[in-house]
Formats: C-alpha cells, sequence, structure tokens
C-alpha cells in the first residue's frame, strides 16, 4: 500500500512539475511573442517616421539667407589688485552687499533620444571600422563598401539617398555610437564631434557622403537637424539651445540652427522634420570618458600658506576636447556662459591627483579657514594674464584648463575656486558678475563669518575675490559697483 501510495505522489509530482515547465515555457513563448510585436511595431513606427521624413524632403526647399554672426561680447578687463598690508590687517565687519539681478541655473535637459529603440542586428562576419576621438581609440561596427553615397543635391536624390539607409546596414553602426555616448558619458557636443568623426572615417573623404551619412546618424539618435545645399554641396545644420557666437546661423521656424561645417551666405534649406527631435545642449553634465594622455606635471602652492599646495596633470585629450567648445550664451543673457562652465564636473583624474592631498591639508580647519586656504591658493598659485593677449579673444576656462595652462585670469580663478568648495568642502557658491570683473561668493553653514556678504532667499554668502590679491574672505576689490552686479547661482 505504501509503495502504491509512492508511487502516485511520484505521478502526481511529475505530472505537476511538467505542468510547471509547460507554463514557464508557455509564459516564455508568450513574453517572446511580446517582444517580437513591439520590436514589430517600433521598426513600422521608425520606417513610417522615414517614409515622411523623406516626403517632405522630396518639396522644393526654400531659399534662406544667413543671420550674421554675433561677436563675443568684449570688455575691458579689470587688472588683479593686490591688497595693501595696511588694508588686509583691517578688522573685517558685516557689510551687506546689495545686488538685485540674479541669474537662476539652467537645468540639464535629458539627452536626445531615438524616436525608438535601436536593436542590433545579428551578423555573422561583422566589418568594423576604427576610430579616434580626442585620443580615444575604438570600432564601431559597419561595413563601408555598403555606405549611402550622394549623386547629387538636388530635392529627389538626397531623398532616393534616404531611401537607402535600412536598418539591415545601418543599425548596428547606430548601436553603437548610442552605446559609446552613454560608456564615454559624452555630452551632446562631444557626441556631434564622435558623428563628424565617424562619418569622415565611413565617407573616405567625400564631403557630401560624410554629410548625408552624418545627418542621418544624428537624425536617428534623437537630435534636431536640417538638410541644406547650395546648388553643389549638402550641408548639416543642427539646432542649439544655446546660442553660439562667431558663427554664422540660420533662422527657421524661430529656432537658430548652425553648421556642422563652415557655411556660405545664403542655402536652400529643407523644412523636412523628424518626430521628437531636440536641439543640440552645449551644458556638460557629466565627466567626459576620454583616455589618459597626462600633460606635465604642474605644482601650484599658496603664497601665505606654503603647505596648501598639491601637483596635477592634465588630460591633454580633454584639452583638445575643451578646444573644440565654442563660446555661446542661453536665453539671450551672454552672462550665462560662465556657469556653464562653473558647473561643469572636475575630470575624475585630476580629482584623484589632487583632492587627497588637498582634504589633507584642509583637515581639521574650519570652514572658514579651510576656504582661506583655498582662495589664497587661487590668488597666488597662478600667474594671470589677459585672455586678449594669450588668446586674441576673451575666453573662459573649464576648471581643468586652470591648472593646465600657465595663465588665467579672474573668471578663470572664480569657476576654479568655486569647483574646488564645492567638492571639497560642500559648500554653495555664486559668482558675481561685474562689467570687466568676475568674483565669487560662498555660504558658510558653520560658525559666524564675518565680511562683506549678499544675502539671498535667506541664505548668507561671503564675499570671495580669486583676483583680489592676498585679500582675505569678505573683501571686495575696490572699484566694483554693486548697482551694475549681477548674482550667478551655481549648482
Amino acid at each position: 500500500m505504501k509503495r502504491i501510495l509512492i508511487i502516485l505522489g511520484i505521478v502526481f509530482f511529475t505530472a505537476e512539475g511538467y505542468a510547471q515547465i509547460g507554463n514557464r515555457r508557455r509564459a516564455h513563448k508568450a513574453l517572446d511573442e511580446f517582444r517580437k510585436e513591439t520590436r514589430r511595431d517600433f521598426n513600422e513606427f521608425r520606417k513610417k517616421c522615414m517614409d515622411d521624413f523623406i516626403s517632405f524632403v522630396q518639396n522644393p526647399w526654400k531659399e534662406f539667407e544667413n543671420t550674421p554672426p554675433v561677436p563675443m561680447p568684449k570688455e575691458d578687463e579689470l587688472p588683479p589688485v593686490v591688497i595693501p598690508k595696511e588694508d588686509k590687517d583691517k578688522p573685517i565687519e558685516d557689510k551687506p552687499v546689495v545686488i538685485d539681478d540674479v541669474v537662476k541655473p539652467v537645468p540639464v535637459p535629458p539627452q536626445p533620444k531615438p524616436v525608438a529603440p535601436i536593436e542590433e542586428v545579428p551578423i555573422e562576419e561583422p566589418r568594423y571600422i576604427d576610430f579616434n576621438l580626442f585620443g580615444t581609440t575604438g570600432r564601431v561596427r559597419f561595413d563601408s563598401s555598403r555606405r549611402v553615397r550622394l549623386q547629387g543635391v538636388e530635392e529627389e536624390q538626397v531623398a532616393d539617398a534616404f531611401r537607402q539607409f535600412t536598418p539591415e546596414v545601418y543599425d548596428n553602426l547606430l548601436f553603437d555610437c548610442l552605446e559609446i555616448r552613454t560608456k564615454m558619458q559624452l555630452s551632446d557636443w562631444a557626441y556631434l564631434q564622435f558623428l563628424k568623426t565617424i562619418t569622415e572615417k565611413i565617407a573616405g573623404g567625400n564631403n557630401n557622403d560624410a554629410a548625408i551619412n552624418f545627418a542621418y546618424l544624428y537624425m536617428q539618435s534623437g537630435y534636431r537637424m536640417r538638410l541644406a545645399h547650395d546648388g553643389n554641396k549638402l550641408y548639416v545644420l543642427f539646432a542649439s539651445e544655446h546660442y553660439i557666437y562667431d558663427k554664422l546661423s540660420y533662422t527657421i521656424d524661430g529656432k537658430k540652427y548652425f553648421g556642422v561645417y563652415d557655411l556660405p551666405n545664403r542655402l536652400y534649406i529643407s523644412m523636412a522634420s523628424f518626430p521628437k527631435e531636440k536641439s543640440l545642449s552645449l551644458l556638460v553634465p557629466k565627466v567626459q570618458r576620454f583616455a589618459m594622455n597626462k600633460g606635465n606635471l604642474r605644482s601650484i602652492s599658496s603664497s601665505a600658506f606654503p603647505n596648501v599646495k598639491f601637483s596635477v596633470a592634465v588630460n591633454k585629450n580633454l584639452i583638445d576636447f575643451y578646444n573644440t567648445y565654442p563660446a555661446s550664451m542661453l536665453n539671450e543673457n551672454f552672462i550665462t556662459k560662465w556657469a556653464m562652465y562653473a558647473n561643469t564636473p572636475m575630470d575624475g583624474d585630476v580629482k584623484a591627483q589632487a583632492y587627497p592631498e588637498l582634504k589633507k591639508l584642509l583637515d581639521g580647519c574650519s570652514q572658514k579657514d579651510a576656504v582661506e586656504r583655498l582662495l589664497n591658493l587661487v590668488q597666488t598659485g597662478f600667474i594671470y594674464e589677459y585672455d586678449d593677449k594669450v588668446w586674441g579673444h576673451d575666453r573662459a576656462f573649464f576648471a581643468e584648463e586652470s591648472l593646465y595652462y600657465p595663465y588665467c585670469d579672474c573668471e578663470d580663478r572664480s569657476i576654479l575656486l568655486t569647483r574646488l568648495v564645492r567638492d571639497l568642502l560642500g559648500l554653495k557658491c555664486i559668482l558675481i558678475y561685474y562689467p570687466g570683473h568676475l568674483a565669487s561668493a560662498i555660504e558658510f553653514t558653520q560658525g559666524d563669518v564675518k565680511g562683506d556678504y549678499i544675502m539671498l532667499n535667506n541664505h548668507k554668502y561671503i564675499v570671495a575675490d580669486g583676483t583680489y590679491i592676498n585679500a582675505p574672505l569678505g573683501r571686495t576689490m575696490p572699484g566694483m559697483d554693486n548697482k551694475t552686479a549681477t548674482v550667478i547661482l551655481l549648482e
């Protein structure tokens, strides 16, 4: 009897097990079908978007005249001032600085993304093309022999070229490009440079082929672009949330478009657009992960606090990228440019070299004493020089550039100081713009720190000027007119 019950139990258990396996198989099959159906829906949607785009490309392109470049505002920079010893030793008292004009930080928009997810295409023996992006080498899957070629720049010829962009040939390339954008944390501007590098390699020196391939990849990545020609050459225009100085542009439907390459004064422009397209942002919200190519080791030290010093070798590949970064503004307010530089995070390798030593030197200091040391480090550890003399034009530095180049000015010092204070001490900072001069101010959360201060929403920011040499916290450089000043809030 016991044996019979055991056998019946085995049969029951086996039947139940098979039922569970069957249920799992049916569930997996249903999930696979759902995925296939979803993929089909995405592919059909992408195809429809592409078909609609091609239909618009075939419409007559409109003739446009350019909008002349707007030169970057030129200011007479104020020279640095060394505080007299008798002023330096004077007691510091609380003195409110009234500044009514405030520029708020601009939120970082999410990066554009494809109108539908890009799926990899299985290929038995994929071919690759190599790239070198600011010293960072890699490869992406693409068979250059199957690249789309442009036979001419007339509407129907361009439309015919876009009909040749098939997922079978281009989706792995597009997938790899987007993966690299994520892996290297490329900003929109860096991604544009990356696609230029890739498509120039694909086209093998043919400018029109490079333009049509760039346009497809850029558009499929989710970015807003327009096609244009001058009768002989195809151009790609990209829309930007920022106005770029000294660069010819075209205004289309109220938006500013700039050229991936230099533009002529008159163009025929297609009004064809792609769904969910977004304009490029020039903000750099994450560290750009370029391969390391260390520059010369540089030692920087404070005059008043000789033990406060550090050595650093900045990545030259990052400097090469920053050299391509265009001067710009947001919301037609040129003051916004400094927040763009100041809010860009410090490169991780620079932090790894400099921050542990600085943190050790600041350990045990009060907030006030720690900031005093960093302030004097910035005041006395760098050589001041005017941008016009060094560069021939105004140029703001990202924090790493001040650590790389031998000279810097007031705006560069303020950007670097606010980066160091936020990273090392976790204190909030603002920038103060006076015509011809940029300073900073810091909010303290411990102790009663006195000096010239600005009140913003019940928060007290003590002035810290990186160009008022040897001046302590709370001292405003002579000659600053607060009625003309603007506060720039930082992240």
